[in-house]
Formats: C-alpha cells, sequence, structure tokens
C-alpha cells in the first residue's frame, strides 16, 4: 500500500505568479494569496421510468481571488482606464507552484482572459498595525495546465 511522503506536500510560500498584460509581463511578488475554481455548468435531463433525475455537465464558469499587499497602481490604473475611455482589458495569470523540498516537482497553470470584477480605489486604516492588503476578485475564460506534478 503506497503511502505519501510528507516531504512532498508543496508549500504554498514557493509560489509564483505573474500578470501578463498587453504583452507585458508582471511578477506579482506582492501577491499573498490565490485561489481560482471552476465550477461545472449542470442542466437537468429527466428520464422517463427513473426515479432520480440524471444531470449533465452543460459548460463552466472560472472565478478567482487574490490577495495583495496595497502597494500597487497597476489594477487600479487598468480601472480608471475602462471607466475614463471604456477600453476594456483581459489579461493572464499564470501560477507557478513548485517546492524544491518535494520531488513531485512543479505545476504551472494559466488562467486566460482574466477579467477584474472590482478593485480598491482608495483606502486607509489608522486602527491596525498590520500591513495593508486587498482582495480582488476576477473571472476567467480558459485555462491551461503547462507543467504537471509527477505522479507519487
Amino acid at each position: 500500500m503506497p503511502i505519501m511522503n510528507e516531504f512532498d506536500a508543496i508549500s504554498g510560500k514557493q509560489a509564483k505568479a505573474f500578470a501578463t498584460i498587453d504583452g507585458r509581463v508582471e511578477e506579482l511578488f506582492y501577491a499573498k494569496s490565490l485561489e481560482s475554481t471552476i465550477e461545472i455548468n449542470k442542466v437537468d435531463v429527466p428520464v422517463l421510468g427513473r426515479t432520480n433525475t440524471p444531470s449533465v455537465m452543460s459548460g463552466w464558469t472560472g472565478s478567482g481571488s487574490m490577495t495583495i499587499y496595497y502597494m500597487t497602481t497597476l489594477f487600479r490604473s487598468l480601472i480608471l482606464e475602462y471607466i475614463k475611455n471604456g477600453k476594456p482589458f483581459y489579461f493572464d495569470l499564470q501560477v507557478v507552484n513548485e517546492d524544491p523540498a518535494s520531488k513531485i516537482g512543479k505545476q504551472t497553470v494559466v488562467l486566460k482572459s482574466c477579467s477584474l470584477d472590482n478593485v480598491i480605489a482608495a483606502k486607509f486604516d489608522n486602527t491596525s498595525d498590520d500591513k495593508m492588503d486587498e482582495e480582488i476578485s476576477f473571472t476567467f475564460n480558459d485555462y491551461d495546465i503547462l507543467d504537471k506534478f509527477k505522479a507519487v
């Protein structure tokens, strides 16, 4: 019976993330966390003679969020360009998970055609000793896996 080697569990602290916006690559070194989810859309297909109602896949929706330190104007500037000129923008997010302590290698995922749902326009908090951060939600229209973890 195979047993997982505890040293192969991946540390999120070793991750890297990049945004490609208009051909320019921005390393998201100020990111604290990122999570994206694919939700499968399903439709019910009632079948005569069955007591259950089966469902079948009918599409998907990609969404995510990232928490970043409040220290970049990049996303606020992109939203401002949209507000002032009506020019929409889309970008790709690449996430690389690789932990040198693990033998499973790395995984690289690209979230394509990302679109922001919200950004903070301005912020301060003089009651906290913590560094300021912001959560940004987004959707995406496609994704690829460029590198896959090795099977354990």
